[in-house]
């Protein structure tokens, strides 16, 4: 029996990561996973929450559950930020004596952070893609520091064929996006992007992979507004090209 999936597709794979969203089907289907995107999912409450209006993110976590609640197998997001939240505080949102508190914790055990998901779970490494490139790693805050995964994603990157995987110095220090972080401290979030992006340029990669779109966005801002050639790709648009 094909292992099933259910898509958590977040905020900003839909808005500007179709293409990696695409891929993710690509890859899952690669390895024989059932994929589905259960209709009517919205925000999981992340930007609620973050910016201090915790009961804000309650409304949008109720329909997370709503959606999710009732399907079967694995709950698969693009997005170490969106993940480590559900996992974090939807425990907090819900806790024990709250109609949704059950369900909540059978989301929290089945949702998983998709270089997670083929390394920890499916126990794969090459996904048969073929890369010939010079890359280096970004790696984000939640999926790091909340998740704890740090080797999983450059596991996946060694194993693909052609790939030449180059070092970042400060690999693991933020590139000063943090969501609402940005916003509220745009003149610190600019120095600490510039940071990051002298480091990638510095690296001599062709691209730099991260496994946050949020992180993506900003790296890849910045990269164009020094004019710099580098690309900023997701990990599962790399893992998809063969």
């Amino acid at each position: 029996m094909a292992i099933q999936v259910q898509l958590f597709i977040t905020c900003l794979g839909e808005n500007f990561f179709s293409d990696t969203l695409k891929d993710m089907v690509r890859v899952l289907e690669r390895l024989g996973v059932q994929c589905d995107m259960p209709e009517g999912q919205t925000c999981c409450g992340q930007p609620f929450f973050n910016s201090g209006f915790q009961s804000g993110a309650v409304a949008p976590a109720r329909q997370f559950i709503k959606v999710f609640g009732d399907t079967q197998g694995y709950l698969v997001a693009p997005s170490g930020s969106c993940v480590d939240f559900i996992r974090r505080h939807y425990p907090e949102l819900f806790p024990a004596g709250t109609p949704e508190h059950a369900r909540v914790q059978d989301i929290v055990a089945r949702t998983f952070e998709f270089s997670e998901f083929l390394v920890n779970v499916l126990k794969v490494t090459d996904v048969g893609a073929v890369f010939p490139h010079k890359v280096t790693y970004h790696a984000s805050c939640h999926l790091l520091r909340g998740l704890g995964l740090r080797a999983e994603p450059k596991k996946l990157l060694r194993a693909v064929k052609g790939l030449e995987l180059v070092p970042l110095n400060e690999e693991e220090t933020c590139c000063g996006f943090g969501g609402v972080f940005s916003v509220v401290y745009p003149e610190v979030s600019k120095v600490m992007m510039e940071a990051k992006v002298n480091n990638i340029q510095a690296s001599g990669a062709e691209y730099v992979v991260a496994g946050d779109p949020g992180c993506l966005m900003n790296i890849a801002g910045g990269l164009h507004k020094v004019g710099s050639p580098i690309r900023a790709l997701h990990l599962i648009s790399v893992l998809a090209a063969q």
